[in-house]
């Protein structure tokens, strides 16, 4: 048996919703010959008929309540059916990139500019969290590709490196330590710190290296959710922070910020790229690290 088309069951939906064959072809905007038609082709099909006059109106057989039924659900499972696939093509030209906030807010913003210049046709939702929420995100399917301060350590999560970063101790040009060049580590006690949150990729790189070095606490002062922040603290020239190059080297390079040595600490990190391993074979995330390796 050969199956109707849509149309035909939207034209039998018509007829019954619309109460008959001519109020059908004006909203299907066709003839009432060409309903007749597409009626008589789905009784021809199914072999019964499914209407039949009542008291000079037509309803439908027990039989054509069946037909109905489908005939209703049909168009709209289509309808949903084609929005999927949409969806679905969508999201191949659509990347979901996770980045924790420092690298989101000042190392992404001109990479995503020249990324939507090469690749006008991709699409890019970017969500700023936390390393360890975003190693969620990404086991779980809710994530594509991530740009983080912690290396996830899950086994569903492929890691490559991106590029080097140092932690540095910098404080404002007005500070007591502006003129000074390096200070022994046993200095750092004295200090009063403003630092990125616990959490952070930033305090979990910091705190790790400090504890390598022998340095199980700083006097932290302020805990601050944004580096940029940070920087505005600083210059007020009260307190000190560990801050990453990338973020400051405007800002010393304009003579805005004093970067300090510490000793022989050198808090030197990687940034990384985290995937889902499951989808590597992901032509926008491709597109994006390739752009990444680029810019690094």
């Amino acid at each position: 048996m050969r199956l109707p088309g849509l149309e035909h069951w939207a034209t039998l939906r018509e007829v019954v919703e619309r109460g008959g064959v001519s109020e059908a072809a004006r909203s299907l905007s066709i003839g009432q010959p060409a309903v007749t038609k597409r009626l008589r082709t789905l009784e021809a099909c199914y072999g019964v008929p499914l209407l039949e006059r009542r008291a000079g109106r037509l309803a439908l057989t027990s039989a054509g309540r069946k037909v109905y039924k489908l005939a209703a659900e049909t168009p709209d499972r289509q309808a949903a059916l084609l929005k999927d696939l949409e969806s679905t093509v969508s999201g191949i030209r659509q990347l979901r990139l996770e980045a924790t906030f420092t690298i989101g807010e000042h190392l992404l913003p001109t990479i995503l500019v020249r990324f939507s210049e090469r690749f006008p046709d991709y699409k890019i939702r970017l969500r700023l969290g936390y390393s360890r929420a975003i190693q969620t995100r990404l086991v779980t399917d809710l994530a594509d590709l991530a740009l983080v301060e912690t290396a996830p350590g899950h086994p569903d999560v492929l890691v490559q490196k991106w590029r080097d970063d140092e932690l540095i101790l910098v404080c404002g040009q007005g500070h007591p330590l502006a003129g000074v060049t390096e200070i022994p580590s046993e200095q750092l006690r004295s200090l009063s710190f403003a630092l990125r949150e616990d959490r952070s990729g930033l305090r979990d790189s910091l705190d790790q290296a400090l504890r390598i070095n022998g340095i199980d606490s700083l006097p932290v002062e302020m805990e601050v959710s944004s580096s940029g922040a940070i920087m505005e603290i600083l210059s007020h020239n009260r307190h000190v922070s560990f801050l990453p190059r990338f973020l400051v080297a405007d800002a010393l390079s304009r003579g805005e910020l004093h970067h300090m040595n510490v000793g022989q600490l050198r808090i030197l990190r990687t940034l990384w790229i985290a995937r889902n391993r499951t989808t590597l074979d992901h032509p926008v995330a491709e597109a994006f690290v390739k752009l990444l390796r680029e810019v690094t």
